[in-house]
């Protein structure tokens, strides 16, 4: 039987009934949301509403693209999907920093990524310490730590961390239906997050006894925002996409560089 037709893919995020909520739950054959418990009818998860979705199986995470509803092929331009194939979204995600294609992520590659970027020397610095002192141990091919504070990309799924939106799985895959939940639960099914958006998503993602997760997720959407750094104060979907795939890192990079050349 079909999904009911609503008037957005999102549905009613702002947590009024429709006529489509007040239909027989049988129709959907489940309840996204339960009214004595107010948390669920203000962040409702994302479904499609379509009779042909564009983007199918939500759930089911994709190894080395990273769609959304809006782009189910994921990230096309310049065949980035096909010259990355053969990585997973989360390696795709620090490819950017790996400059000499050792497949190994030394300090100062960080340093020169964020500052690429324009960061600036004191935060590409802060980046560099954060980054390398937390996320290094885990990757390393043995037991011991490795003196020069490396990450090695072949192991950077074991740097996943709880407190996130859960958008990459343990292995490094992307489940394009956490990242639309992020703006179906938290943004009210814009296309756009706002600070206060990041807020609200980083209260509602923090797990129990977790303070590596918490600054984890508070310095990797700082550190978006400052990339980004909207003039109205939005970061757009496809941007906040790119930065899942690392895509736009190299779109930023190029048009720094341009325009220092201009």
């Amino acid at each position: 039987m079909a999904l009911p037709r609503m008037e957005n893919k999102y549905a009613a995020l702002d947590g009024k009934p429709t006529e489509e909520e007040h239909k027989p739950a049988e129709e959907e054959h489940f309840d996204r949301f339960i009214r004595s418990v107010p948390v669920t009818v203000e962040r409702k998860p994302f479904i499609q509403t379509s009779q042909d979705p564009p983007l199918n199986h939500t759930g089911t995470a994709r190894a080395n693209i990273a769609p959304s509803f809006e782009n189910p092929n994921g990230t096309t331009e310049n065949d980035w999907a096909k010259n990355h194939s053969h990585q997973t979204v989360l390696q795709q995600h620090i490819d950017f920093f790996d400059t000499d294609r050792d497949e190994i992520i030394w300090p100062m590659d960080t340093f020169w990524g964020f500052y690429r970027l324009g960061f600036g020397i004191i935060l590409s610095f802060i980046s560099l310490v954060i980054i390398h002192s937390n996320f290094s141990y885990p990757t390393v091919p043995g037991w011991l730590p490795d003196p020069f504070f490396r990450i090695w990309i072949k192991n950077i799924h074991k740097d996943k961390h709880g407190s996130d939106s859960g958008t990459y799985d343990g292995e490094g895959r992307f489940i394009p239906q956490k990242f639309e939940d992020i703006f179906s639960k938290y943004a009210e099914g814009r296309d756009y997050l706002t600070i206060w958006d990041v807020t609200n998503l980083w209260k509602g993602q923090r797990c129990l006894a977790d303070p590596i997760g918490w600054g984890g997720a508070i310095f990797e959407w700082l550190a978006t925002y400052i990339l980004l750094w909207p003039e109205d104060g939005k970061m757009k979907k496809e941007d906040i996409r790119g930065i899942y795939d690392g895509s736009i890192f190299y779109t930023v990079a190029e048009r720094r560089e341009r325009a220092k050349r201009e």
